[in-house]
């Protein structure tokens, strides 16, 4: 799940500029075919010929290139995959990867910890600045690993792909992503479909190859390359899928493995069904922000009930629609920049203090907040190769419907409920209805022999990747432990403060000790205004 970006936030192909969460879902899966069986098969002959070359070659490694933003002694280099993993010898691609040394002594160390912070489409390059900024709930574990990001394919500087020209993808105003009339959903399909053609007509050959499994193969070749007999991995959001689809690829070569905000593994989940159960955790996540800044009226003067809070957000949709707030934000526009409160609690306070402003006739600090900027061209190219990612992986990974009919009253229907998010996310998932490229079906998440215990977090009330997701993917590991944080929401629990949850995730990966039986911890300290 694509964590909503600051300014050229990501915006959906129709504009939309959600940042939906990563997921979506399809028809059930038939059972795997002895075709699919077989190409599995030579997928993983050339995952050990990519690995063994890997591992043979190594990683030159260097200091970063100055524009990385990545400070000493961070150091990044290349490891080299194949584009198909079915055709090792065919064309290869370069994965970018950065690391940090273990801080602690040599006798400390246990190895490379890897991480990818989610998307699909996020880069993990910047986790080996948890060492370099001295992120205190990370100086236990950083004594004992090198911490080891990198882009994904498609990411960043890893063979990025893309599907719109970037400038031309953050401009605002968007359409409204609720429908007024029939017109109106016509006009986004159309956005939609172009989208889908403009992913083939820029990154055509990349397309079929932008799934999870090839994702989760390449980790095994950074695994290879990093010298390591096996993965320690701390995956968040859709980095629980990669984790997923990796244990269930790899049960032997996985030594430590977090899964932090899970995404539902379930084939029948990946993705359409996970996007429409997203739409229903983010009203009731959004509804528990509201009643916090109700709770907080004296600070920011919005209302006192959640439903004086919701009649004020209607006001603000309502002028923003009628007259874009600075020429440049509407209704797509606001969705996408209060969606980071459902998100994280720490935008709970930033989003409601503009917010206020406005109400108190400070219009300034919203466009600023919200409105894209045009001057940001790496920011914008970055937001735009995100949602090309996101799109590509939704899409190639599982069958989506194809018919029209279903999208709308399926939306329709949930949105009456549930209007938040429901109409945003559907469009920016709609190009898979129409995507260029094959659609894989989903693999069958399972215990493979020889996996070890998974530690599982997660939040009750999480927006991006509900709740029921942990507890199939608990389900589907035997072994695993789930740690849950009751009456909490904030997607991504390893990174918040919280001791009960700190503490056994610091235990778990310098010992590998669970619990005996799951764990629920209280919820975190709610956000001061």
């Amino acid at each position: 799940m694509r964590p909503p970006k600051k300014k050229a936030a990501a915006l959906g192909s129709a504009g939309v500029l959600v940042t939906a969460t990563l997921i979506a879902g399809a028809v059930a899966a038939p059972s795997a075919s002895a075709d699919t069986r077989h190409g599995q098969d030579r997928e993983a002959r050339g995952t050990a010929i990519a690995a063994a070359r890997a591992a043979k070659a190594g990683i030159n490694w260097q200091d970063c290139p100055a524009d990385w933003g990545l400070e000493k002694p961070i150091q990044c280099g290349w490891v080299t995959v194949p584009l198909d993993y079915a055709k090792p010898n065919g064309k290869q691609i370069k994965l970018a990867v950065d690391r940090i040394g273990n801080t602690g002594t040599k006798a400390e160390r246990q190895g490379a910890l890897i991480y990818n912070p989610g998307g699909p489409g996020g880069s993990g390059l910047r986790f080996p600045r948890r060492v370099t900024t001295k992120a205190p709930l990370w100086v236990n574990t950083a004594k004992a690993y090198d911490f080891v990001g990198f882009d994904p394919r498609g990411v960043g500087h890893s063979a990025p792909i893309s599907c719109a020209d970037p400038q031309e993808f953050v401009k605002a105003p968007k359409m409204d992503p609720v429908p007024d009339s029939e017109a109106d959903k016509r006009a986004q399909r159309k956005l939609a479909a172009e989208y889908a053609d403009g992913c083939a007509e820029r990154s055509g050959e990349m397309l079929p190859h932008m799934t999870t499994p090839n994702t989760a193969r390449d980790l095994d070749v950074i695994r290879a390359a990093l010298g390591e007999k096996k993965l320690n991995f701390l995956g968040v959001s859709y980095g629980t899928y990669i984790a997923a689809v990796y244990g269930t690829l790899f049960p032997t070569h996985v030594r430590r493995m977090v899964a932090d905000s899970v995404v539902n593994p379930s084939r029948e989940k990946i993705w359409y069904e996970a996007n429409l159960d997203q739409d229903v955790a983010f009203e009731m996540r959004w509804q528990d922000w509201q009643d916090w800044v109700a709770k907080n009226d004296a600070t920011y003067h919005l209302g006192d009930t959640r439903a004086e809070v919701q009649a004020q957000w209607l006001k603000l949709r309502a002028a923003a629609k009628k007259n874009p707030i600075g020429g440049l934000v509407g209704p797509a526009e606001l969705i996408s920049f209060f969606q980071s409160a459902p998100y994280y609690d720490s935008a709970w306070a930033p989003t409601a203090a503009v917010w206020s402003k406005y109400v108190a006739g400070d219009t300034q600090a919203l466009v600023d907040a919200a409105a894209p900027d045009l001057s940001d061209t790496a920011g914008n190219a970055a937001s735009e190769n995100g949602n090309a990612v996101y799109t590509a992986v939704e899409c190639t990974d599982a069958k989506w419907p194809t018919s029209w009919k279903k999208w709308d009253r399926d939306n329709t229907e949930l949105h009456k409920k549930y209007p938040f998010m429901t109409w945003a996310n559907a469009w920016l998932n709609l190009p898979c209805a129409t995507w260029p490229a094959k659609q894989q079906t989903p693999l069958n998440v399972k215990t493979g022999k020889g996996l070890p215990p998974v530690l599982i977090v997660q939040a009750t009330r999480d927006a991006a990747t509900p709740y029921e997701g942990a507890v199939e993917l608990h389900k589907r590991f035997k072994g695993s432990r789930l740690i849950t944080e009751k009456n909490a929401g904030s997607h991504g629990v390893t990174g918040l403060a919280n001791p009960c949850i700190n503490e056994r995730v610091d235990t778990y990966l310098l010992t590998g000790k669970v619990d005996a039986a799951d764990v629920t911890c209280a919820a975190h300290a709610t956000p001061t205004p």
